[in-house]
């Protein structure tokens, strides 16, 4: 029998409600048949209105959505440059001030622990942007470097805009200086003399941008960016419709297209940079760093079973989830996240192969669906292309000047 104070501390636990970032109130304001979610603790939206019209904006017109609940990471100080090259993979000594970039984080073992963004705002200020928490790691993997770390979460705000009219949008606030940022860059600026950080960077494949500020401006700047879209386009969206334009561009997330080396519960679901098609980022040239031992090791010895590839699939029938069969028979992998494309007319996934098939097992693969049809399941067994990565490639994202539309 579970007694009254036990009862009491249950309820209190179970109705706990979720964060709400600055913007909760105005995304739901935009909504009328929405679907929300727990996103790192706070109450997100997964749709807002329609899940199509929505990733239409993203590709068309502009679509905004909040990035609030990514994790932040302030990490200042003058040994700051080189506790980053110990924690990451890449070579942060090459990158350069107001610069952001992609990399991968490792434990001893070469097994990744997350992906995410970092941002080198000056010579010795950084902030790490992930998708899981990792504060005690970084505390950890500080020890002897003369930096500060500040978990900046809860405290600094943020906003994707992203679409073809973005850039006209932000010229439209009098923020004339993204006429020259390049892809993968950022500048420090003020809207009706409010400060914001802009960077040119996205989840989707496509022009776009992500603005942070602290959450005292935030309900201001959101309402001076929604008015000058007005008459480009501009779509709250959730997490459903960017999750669609992610795919397209051909990006992972961790614990959904990977297990995470810190949530794998079996030892053989950890994977290394090159299991996830991101041997690139591997710097073997910098000193030490988190995992290096292990990555070269396994290279040398050739221990990867598996590898994540993009597939296009025959049919228009869901595949997330479904099993990749070599020859209709033996299984080689899993699909980890699917869609069907409107950009490119296909069904498009990733999806993770085991890597002893040959060239000749690599032409003869296919997916295993089960449809509903007529309140009936079949089995249809669908054929497999592997493809390059992305699945759509659009001139707008790196042009500079972006066009005005």
């Amino acid at each position: 029998m579970i007694n009254s104070k036990e009862q009491e501390y249950r309820d209190k636990t179970f109705s706990e409600p979720l964060f709400r970032s600055p913007f909760y109130d105005f995304f739901a304001s935009k909504e009328t048949e929405g679907n929300w979610y727990n996103w790192n603790g706070y109450k997100s939206p997964m749709v807002l209105s329609d899940e199509e019209l929505e990733y239409f904006s993203i590709r068309s017109t502009c679509s905004i959505f909040d990035v609030s609940p990514l994790n932040k990471y302030r990490i200042i100080g003058p040994e700051a440059e080189e506790f980053l090259n110990k924690l990451t993979v890449r070579n942060v000594v090459k990158q350069n001030a107001a610069t952001v970039k992609y990399t991968l984080w490792c434990d001893q073992e070469g097994f990744v622990i997350d992906d995410g963004t970092l941002f080198r705002i000056s010579d010795n200020d950084f902030r790490l942007c992930s998708q899981e928490k990792h504060l005690p790691w970084l505390i950890d993997t500080s020890y002897g470097f003369d930096v500060e770390i500040i978990d900046e979460s809860k405290q600094i705000c943020g906003l994707a805009l992203q679409g073809p009219t973005s850039a006209s949008i932000l010229r439209l606030l009098g923020i004339n200086e993204i006429d020259n940022l390049k892809p993968f860059h950022l500048f420090q600026t003020k809207i009706s003399n409010m400060p914001i950080m802009i960077s040119r960077t996205g989840f989707t494949g496509d022009l776009g941008y992500e603005i942070f500020m602290k959450n005292n401006v935030a309900n201001k700047i959101i309402e001076r960016i929604w008015r000058a879209g007005t008459n480009h386009g501009l779509t709250a969206i959730g997490y459903n419709a960017l999750n669609m334009a992610r795919i397209e561009a051909g990006f992972l997330v961790a614990n959904i297209d990977f297990v995470s080396s810190d949530h794998a519960i079996r030892p053989n679901r950890s994977r290394r940079p090159d299991d996830l098609g991101l041997g690139w980022l591997v710097d073997l040239d910098k000193g030490f760093f988190n995992g290096k031992k292990s990555i070269v090791k396994s290279r040398l010895e050739n221990l990867s079973t598996f590898k994540i590839y993009a597939l296009e699939i025959d049919g228009k029938e869901p595949v997330e989830g479904s099993i990749i069969y070599y020859n209709k028979k033996d299984e080689v992998g899993t699909v980890t996240s699917a869609v069907w494309s409107p950009m490119a007319k296909k069904s498009i996934a990733l999806a993770e192969l085991k890597l002893d098939t040959s060239t000749s097992m690599m032409k003869n693969l296919w997916v295993e669906i089960y449809a509903l049809k007529e309140l009936q399941y079949f089995k249809l067994m669908k054929k497999v292309s592997i493809v390059k990565p992305p699945f759509i490639n659009l001139a707008r994202r790196s042009a500079c000047p972006p066009d005005n539309y």
